[in-house]
């Protein structure tokens, strides 16, 4: 008997179509459920899907459900899945209405809610940064007294650094509850700022057991990076993850963190920072990392993970092996002002210099509107590349970013 499998918007980010291509080569019969019309998928997507159903809003639940339930009227659903991080809580919603076993609404809203994340981690003696979930200005104003600047505030639920804030005195303090409407009722996640470094350690998990894990790290943090023009940022897959003692303390506290929030069988993101109070756990994701650093776990091991994602959904095991051949990373080109992209610099340098090491890279067209900063790694354009030694891959992106430079003109 075929497995039947309900996976939300596959044709939208561009990569989600990997999760649906995964799921039909692992032999899953998969009906999407998405925004687009069904003529609008292409057609490959179109061949990997047994079945399409469009719908107007794919986070609305009852829209959704109405889908699923008239889907159990000929099939039996085995499983509903969702990987991006704005769709996690109506799948999750959808499970639980229709009895279809995944992760439940209690995981998934520890795992968007911040302050109560936080508040979960801690109860299970996971080092965390102290937070405050929600309260009026005068909470807030208290909190900071307790814990001290700096500060940052973010949404509850928001996804990696966005919309986050650091508040450094009491004016920018004043300033944040304004900006950010806690004076007229809003809620908002206030924490304690961690000091360190910043990486994040990602899974694959089934039944709640590890079998698959990376570690990447950031340079500079995430907030830095989000927040300075001239810096072309980066993010490394280590494969050094499996040395002596190295990263022990962070698969332990990652496996904790799986226990305490009841993951089970699930993609996990889980962000961390290491300094001067040691290692602490901050966002938790029961989904797949962004920007596709994906790409560069297959790219660094030598396998398809899309397919052991899909194999962990529909069978319940993994059949590949990770190799740890190389570190990948990725580096950020941004443009030297906000405008059009008139041309590049240093491309072809750094093409002679790391041909045979380049996965591949991202050069938007002249003429093509340049987007902001803050929309993250790879809004703008972008160079990913492999080695075997992690330190020559530093060297390497840096060196990258110091070379390619991304010019562009007043729109």
């Amino acid at each position: 008997m075929p497995v039947d499998v309900v996976f939300l918007e596959p044709s939208f980010p561009a990569n989600q179509r990997e999760f649906a291509r995964a799921l039909h080569a692992v032999g899953a019969r998969v009906t999407g459920i998405g925004e687009r019309p069904k003529e609008a998928l292409g057609d490959s997507l179109r061949e990997w899907l047994f079945h399409y159903e469009q719908v107007g809003n794919i986070t609305d639940t009852a829209q959704v459900e109405r889908v699923v339930r008239r889907l159990q009227q000929k099939v039996r659903i085995d499983r509903l899945e969702a990987v991006v991080e704005a769709h996690v809580m109506c799948a999750a919603k959808v499970r639980e209405a229709c009895g279809i076993p995944g992760t439940s609404v209690n995981t998934t809203f520890l795992c968007r809610d911040k302050p109560s994340m936080k508040d979960a981690l801690r109860q299970a003696g996971i080092p965390t940064a102290q937070s405050l979930g929600g309260g009026g200005p005068d909470e807030v104003r208290a909190f900071a007294r307790k814990v001290g600047f700096p500060l940052i505030f973010k949404p509850r639920d928001g996804a990696g650094a966005s919309g986050t804030t650091r508040v450094d005195d009491a004016a920018a303090l004043e300033a944040a509850i304004g900006s950010y409407k806690i004076d007229r009722g809003a809620n908002v996640a206030v924490e304690e700022y961690v000091e360190g470094h910043e990486g994040f350690y990602d899974t694959l998990t089934i039944g709640g057991r590890v079998v698959h894990e990376f570690v990447c790290h950031y340079y500079p943090n995430v907030l830095e990076a989000m927040r300075t023009r001239w810096i072309s940022p980066q993010f490394i897959a280590t494969n050094r993850i499996d040395s002596a003692g190295g990263y022990d303390e962070i698969k332990a506290l990652g496996r904790k963190v799986i226990s305490a929030l009841d993951i089970g069988t699930s993609a996990t993101h889980m962000e961390w920072f290491y300094g001067p109070k040691g290692l602490k756990f901050s966002e938790i994701g029961c989904r797949p990392p962004g920007v596709r650093a994906w790409d560069l776990y297959a790219a660094g091991n030598d396998i398809d993970i899309y397919r052991e994602w899909a194999m962990a959904v529909v069978h319940g095991r993994p059949s590949q092996s990770l190799s740890r051949r190389f570190s990948a990373g990725v580096v950020a080109l941004r443009p030297d002002r906000d405008g059009i992209i008139t041309h590049y610099d240093g491309v072809r340098e750094i093409e002679r210099a790391f041909g045979s090491w380049i996965i591949d890279a991202h050069f938007p067209a002249p003429g093509t509107p340049t987007q902001p900063v803050e929309a993250g790694y790879m809004a703008n354009a972008w160079v990913r590349l492999k080695h075997p030694d992690y330190d020559e891959l530093r060297r390497m992106l840096d060196l990258v970013g110091r070379t390619v430079k991304v010019r562009a003109r007043p729109a």
